[in-house]
């Protein structure tokens, strides 16, 4: 072991006093402040540089197997010594208050930042799409993490291929009062209140689901605003209240490595639970891809699924995974 100094952050403010290490995603105040850990751990050496760093979260947390989960997250680590010693730190934390089960990476919740590339593949990272290191499921794993769930992003090659039943299922949908529209920008934040409305009556039942405050929501997606193409995004609604949405985004780092745009990333899609059987979510990932295709652009990525997530077997309709990505725990003895 390294035994450099550890220190515990009380406030955001702090962090001007360390430096950071280089190539790691900052750990900044707003991040902190919006986040809100119940601890955060940095592992410093005599110059005030950060060796290993980590957050936990315990107070507001989702449960597995009956357990309430410890949240291991904002990691990072210059070296295999430093990211056992503070991954060691942070477990001991989790233990004495009083956690059963850690999970990690996860920035409190699995609206923030979660989950690790395990498998990269060959295609270059696409917009919003998190990244790490190669080494860091290594450092989890070796502090005694296993996969506790996989994630797949999938790229669909041929926009004009349908399913043959959405056809039949959208002039069902029609007979049943369900209309579609595409989202209204200069409406923005209604239309992300919608959005959340939607998606917490969606993603209730999911895997670790913690529930979030509509102001957070807010506050968390207004940025994306400025990415936004009003043809990508589109609603379901039955007499004039959403029942589901499909909200995409151009790929754009693609430009930023000096290429053409040609993708879609499909970033997030939800219905509510009621209108689920009659085959809502294939109609509106096949406006999406009618919308990409009637804009000029060539693919689709359906990004950051869950295995097990109803919009994953729909998926596999039209796309092809090429990356994959793993959420860890660990069992912790008390």
């Amino acid at each position: 072991m390294i035994n450099e100094l550890k220190i515990q952050i009380k406030s955001s403010d702090e962090l001007v006093n360390y430096k950071d290490i280089e190539g790691t995603p900052e750990l900044n105040e707003s991040m902190m402040d919006r986040q809100r850990p119940d601890a955060t751990w940095l592992t410093v050496d005599e110059s005030n540089n950060i060796k290993g760093r980590c957050s936990l979260w315990w107070g507001n947390t989702p449960e597995l197997n009956g357990e309430k989960v410890g949240a291991i997250g904002y990691f990072a680590a210059d070296s295999e010594e430093s990211a056992s010693e503070i991954l060691s730190h942070g477990i001991d934390e989790l233990k004495n208050a009083g956690v059963k089960v850690a999970v990690g990476p996860m920035d409190g919740n699995t609206w923030n930042r979660y989950r690790y590339i395990t498998q990269r593949g060959q295609e270059p990272s696409f917009f919003l799409e998190p990244d790490n290191p190669d080494k860091y499921p290594g450092y989890f794993k070796t502090a005694g993490f296993i996969p506790l769930a996989q994630y797949f992003s999938s790229k669909v090659g041929n926009l004009a291929e349908i399913d043959p039943k959405v056809e039949s299922n959208e002039k069902k949908l029609a007979g049943s009062g369900i209309t579609f529209r595409n989202i209204r920008l200069d409406e923005f934040d209604d239309e992300l209140k919608s959005i959340y409305e939607i998606s917490i009556g969606s993603f209730g039942n999911n895997f670790l689901y913690t529930p979030i405050s509509e102001p957070d929501f807010v506050e968390q997606y207004t940025p994306i605003r400025e990415y936004v193409h009003p043809h990508l995004v589109h609603f379901a609604e039955k007499e004039n209240v959403p029942v589901g949405f499909i909200f995409s985004v151009p790929d754009l780092a693609q430009a930023q490595r000096g290429e053409k745009i040609d993708t879609v990333i499909a970033k997030s899609m939800a219905v509510v639970p009621e209108h689920r059987s009659g085959g809502l979510g294939g109609v509106l990932i096949a406006k999406s891809h009618q919308a990409a295709l009637d804009l000029g652009y060539a693919k689709v990525i359906h990004a950051l699924m869950y295995e097990s997530n109803h919009s994953r077997k729909i998926s596999d309709n039209y796309a092809k995974p090429f990356r994959r990505y793993t959420l860890f725990f660990r069992e912790l003895d008390l």
